[in-house]
């Protein structure tokens, strides 16, 4: 199972390339995707009805119980079966649906495929965590697909619309899980859940939330209006995710739990209500539809709502009757929607007033047209009928109150089904007087296959019910009520016979008086249009939002991080106020040396509050950071003083990098009435930080991690280093997550300062210091950057000396060089980069990592940077940050995913000796691939700030004549290439 989801995955992935490249007819090949999936079901089917239960699982992380477990009961292969043949079907029809050449086939048939593989792991998956996961990529999947035709009003709408109502849903379903899963007597497992139901108030709740998730998938009232508007996407979407696949997966949830709570009250009633309501709005909205597919799509909210009354049920017969008709309707109407798309490709219209004759002309249509209706309105001997008649025998044989009601409303429902499938057929197909014949373009044979196929199915399933019997009784028999009930064509004369021939006889009476019944629902209004509510719904929240939007978010940053830290010092106050934990024992200092700092550190906070000057600011929050060095040097915590004092240095530049575009002085003067409330703020946060630095440890109740940390760092991660081995290997998950954020950081700051004005055709401005010569040496061009520099007006260029190892320094004003910085920097470069390395390999045992040593890194290249300007950056790491942050990040993955191919979890780490002779034995922890992708990712960040930070600005600088005017114009140079003059800008130092 998890195979077939990995293959899904490489098709979706290589889907668009072959599309983009073979055009339509690739649909092909990709069909045996999905396909796959259908033909793997059917290999099982000895297994399934021998009571089999195939179980594949994968830990994942424990710690949640999430561990990637599927199970192939009766249920999940009839959903593999329709998700995996359907979807097959529809990709076939896809190659000849679409005209040659459409746009857009590429992506469509990526998403596509990785929507049938996200249904295939929502079918099959036992853990409620990966569940929803697999749900909203469904979701997300549905909303790309839907809004196909993204350049139309309509379909942006529809798919903005869908995805809003399904993920509000999803989450609540999300919150349900939770519950369930936390609960005394709770799981996260499907299958105990089911087997064991937990019960209390807390259970209702989470019933109802996942309920709401299930009813607001599957377009049930009042949720039910997002699903006709869906009838934007493409024919084949509307196929296969609103018949067969998407709108399924809430009654295939519904029909998951109903074994194990619809004897509970809350659910019944929700079932009962929800699902009458929906069957009976869609089949009367149905009635005065005039586009074919319009019709269809209020008669799958009618069906959807049938369907849930069915499986939601406790009834063993009521639910079998329920999972025959699951799939029977993928069937039949899958069917009638490629029939419908086949009408709308010959004809160029849906409407069914301006179609005529095609019941004759358009055979290949008509035939799987009227197979799949008589389908659904249960006609004999087709699988909808045979499904019919088992919920009628069921529910005659009840005589309750409650099934009463069910039996009242599934009969008027399949009367107006009986009708709406009537005004279909007619619609369709019949030759209506008035209205000429419809002239019909020539459609490829192969258009027609794939409706007419599931259209035969469809019947084939109603003449063979005992083997739809033999595969659904089993898991009908979990249900907790009734008894066993029966699939058959002929039940006898009885109740159940006598209600099909009213059924028939009250929804020909309907159609008959078709344009009677259009004139009464035009002059009657039931009720609020839930559309119109949806909109008006979306108006006022964003008219809330702009209110709220308009009063918080003013653009102050001190303003936001002022209501951040209000709120945290209340919330907090208020927790420890009444917790009731008194303080421990407080020792104020172990050494007098550690007073001596914490003084330090608090004047130089009071002297930053109270700076006008930004630089001075920077350089005085610079001092608070170095005393915390200190502070943790004190207390024995070497790899902590080491990084604390890397972050402080590289801060401090970055600080300064920013200030260059910045005023000297702050905006306003210190002893502003402004500031005074700040100050008291800031006080207040402190007083919390020490008083929860002196309660929580007193307020503990177990052990503390801790006491486990350096034998589990040395046992399992195999390392002294108790720090680094916790990065690489005990809370890699952890890392991995930070190491995420900091890509997504140098993205957004590159993105911004890399900004350009766009001209009117929307395409950027190309540097005009490329037009003329002088481009910055950025990040590929190796060659020497003097020989790109523009000479200055009227002097000669002298022959090329040779090459010295900082080149960028020659092009700064003299006043603006230091040779003593310049040769430090020549003689420490290297040695930070070696230092580097040693940090890098030996941080597991010692203090280091690829943390600290990324960071060195940066800061030699941020010193080759300040002794040589942008140029000189450019010589010192002639590569792209992006590059650097991608390696670095795949190096990290791919080391945590390597155990799972060789039955370990991911990111366990393995130790592995080899003996070298004479130079001795070499001890190697596999988690130091896993830190030298960190190493690369903090070196990709820091080259990024330098090139966004320090070169794009200092280029910006040139460009608008903003520059430093200590930059070398035709002064006279007193480097060895002094008849060379420069231009250009170097990093303020």
């Amino acid at each position: 199972m998890l195979q077939l989801i990995a293959v899904h995955l490489l098709a979706a992935l290589a889907a668009p390339a072959l599309v983009s490249r073979f055009g339509r007819r690739m649909f092909l090949p990709l069909a045996l995707v999905p396909g796959s999936a259908a033909i793997w079901a059917l290999t099982r089917l000895g297994d399934v009805l021998a009571g089999e239960v195939p179980v594949q699982s994968v830990a994942w992380v424990g710690s949640l119980d999430m561990h990637l477990t599927f199970r192939l009961d009766v249920l999940a292969w009839l959903m593999v079966l329709l998700v995996g043949g359907i979807g097959a079907l529809v990709l076939i029809y896809c190659a000849w649906y679409f005209a040659t050449g459409a746009k857009f086939l590429g992506r469509f048939s990526g998403i596509f495929i990785g929507f049938a593989g996200a249904m295939l792991g929502l079918v099959t998956t036992d853990n409620t965590l990966a569940l929803y996961t697999f749900w909203e990529l469904t979701t997300v999947f549905s909303y790309l697909l839907i809004g196909h035709y993204f350049t139309r009003k309509g379909s942006r709408r529809a798919g903005m619309q869908a995805i809003i109502v399904t993920t509000f849903g999803g989450l609540a379903m999300f919150a349900g899980f939770l519950i369930l899963g936390a609960m005394p007597g709770g799981s996260f497992s499907l299958s105990e859940l089911v087997s064991e139901p937990p019960a209390g108030t807390a259970a209702t709740v989470a019933i109802v939330c996942v309920l709401v998730g299930a009813l607001s998938k599957s377009a049930l009232v009042p949720f039910h209006f997002w699903l006709p508007g869906a009838m934007a996407a493409p024919t084949p979407v509307s196929a296969y995710l609103h018949a067969a696949a998407m709108v399924k997966a809430g009654v295939y949830l519904v029909a998951r739990l109903a074994p194990g709570f619809a004897e509970m009250d809350t659910w019944r009633w929700i079932i009962l209500i929800t699902g009458s309501a929906t069957m009976l709005i869609g089949g009367y909205r149905s009635l005065k539809q005039h586009d074919l597919k319009l019709l269809l799509a209020f008669g799958t909210v009618s069906q959807l709502g049938f369907l849930i009354l069915l499986v939601g049920q406790a009834n063993q017969a009521v639910a079998l009757a329920g999972l025959a008709l699951i799939g029977a309707h993928a069937m039949f109407k899958a069917a009638l929607f490629l029939t419908v798309g086949v009408i709308d490709a010959s004809a160029g219209t849906r409407d069914l007033r301006q179609l005529s004759g095609l019941g004759r002309n358009l055979r290949g249509a008509a035939i799987p047209g009227f197979l799949a209706t008589f389908s659904m309105v249960g006609l004999p001997p087709f699988a909808g009928y045979v499904g019919k008649e088992a919920v009628l025998e069921a529910l005659t044989h009840d005589g309750g109150a409650y099934e009463g009601a069910l039996l009242a409303v599934v009969v008027v429902g399949s009367v107006l089904t009986f009708a709406y499938g009537m005004r279909f057929l007619w619609g369709a197909f019949a030759r209506k007087s008035g209205v000429a014949d419809t002239q019909l373009d020539r459609e490829p044979p192969g258009l027609f296959v794939p409706g007419f196929v599931l259209a035969v199915l469809g019947l084939g399933a109603g003449l063979l019910p005992g083997l739809g019997e033999g595969l659904f009784e089993r898991y009908a028999a979990t249900y907790p009520a009734g008894e066993p009930g029966h699939l058959t064509l002929w039940g006898g004369i009885g109740p159940a016979l006598a209600l099909t021939v009213v059924i028939v006889a009250v929804g020909l009476g309907l159609f008959a008086l078709r344009g009677l019944v259009e004139r009464a629902q035009d002059a009657v209004i039931l009720g609020p249009d839930a559309d119109r509510g949806y909109r008006t719904l979306m108006r006022r929240l964003d008219r809330a939002a702009v209110a709220v939007t308009s009063a918080t978010q003013r653009g102050s940053l001190p303003g936001y991080l002022g209501i951040i830290l209000v709120v945290t010092v209340v919330s907090a106050a208020i927790a420890l106020g009444s917790s009731g934990v008194q303080i421990g024992q407080v020792r104020l200092f172990d050494s007098p040396a550690q007073l001596l700092v914490a003084g330090i550190i608090v004047i130089g906070a009071i002297l930053t509050a109270q700076a006008r000057r930004r630089l001075k600011a920077v350089v005085l929050l610079g001092v608070t950071g170095y005393g915390v060095v200190v502070l943790f040097a004190l207390h024995g915590a070497p790899d902590l003083a080491l990084t604390q004092a890397l972050v402080e240095t590289i801060a401090l530049v970055v600080f300064i990098l920013v200030l260059r575009r910045l005023p000297a002085y702050f905006s306003n003067r210190p002893l502003k009435s402004s500031r005074w409330w700040r100050a008291a703020l800031g006080a207040l946060v402190g007083v919390l930080a020490m008083a929860l630095a002196l309660i929580v440890p007193a307020a503990r109740v177990a052990d503390p991690v801790s006491v486990l940390f350096p034998t589990e760092a040395y046992e399992y991660g195999y390392g002294k280093n108790i720090v680094n081995v916790t990065l690489v290997d005990i809370r890699a998950w952890d890392t991995m997550g930070e190491i995420a954020v900091l890509l997504v950081a140098a993205t957004g700051v590159a993105s911004l300062v890399f900004a350009r004005t766009r001209t009117r055709t929307g395409r950027v401005e190309r540097m005009r210091d490329r037009r003329s010569g002088d481009a910055q040496v950025w990040p590929s061009e190796l060659e020497d950057p003097a020989t790109r520099l523009r000479p200055a007006q009227g002097t000669a260029t002298a022959p090329r000396r040779a090459r010295s190892w900082l080149t960028g320094p020659g092009a700064l004003a003299p006043n603006r060089r230091s040779v003593i910085f310049e040769v430090a920097t020549r003689l420490l470069f290297h040695t930070m980069l070696v230092f580097a390395l040693f940090l890098l390999f030996s941080g597991h045992n010692a203090p280091g990592g690829g943390f600290v040593a990324g960071l060195i890194v940066g800061i030699a290249l941020t010193v080759r940077y300040l002794a040589g300007g942008r140029y000189e950056l450019g010589e010192a790491a002639p590569i792209l940050p992006g590059a650097l942050l991608g390696t670095g990040l795949f190096l990290s993955a791919g080391a945590g995913a390597v155990p799972l191919f060789f039955g370990g979890v991911v990111l366990q780490s393995v130790k592995i000796d080899v003996d070298l002779g004479i130079l001795g034995e070499m001890h190697l922890v596999t988690s130091l691939f896993f830190d030298i992708g960190v190493f690369l990712v903090v070196v990709g960040l820091m080259l990024d700030v330098l090139r966004t930070l320090g070169a794009e600005i200092d280029r910006q600088g040139e460009a608008t004549g903003t520059a430093s005017p200590d930059i070398a114009h035709d002064s006279p140079r007193s480097s060895a290439d002094d008849s060379r003059p420069l231009v250009g800008a170097g990093g303020e130092h």
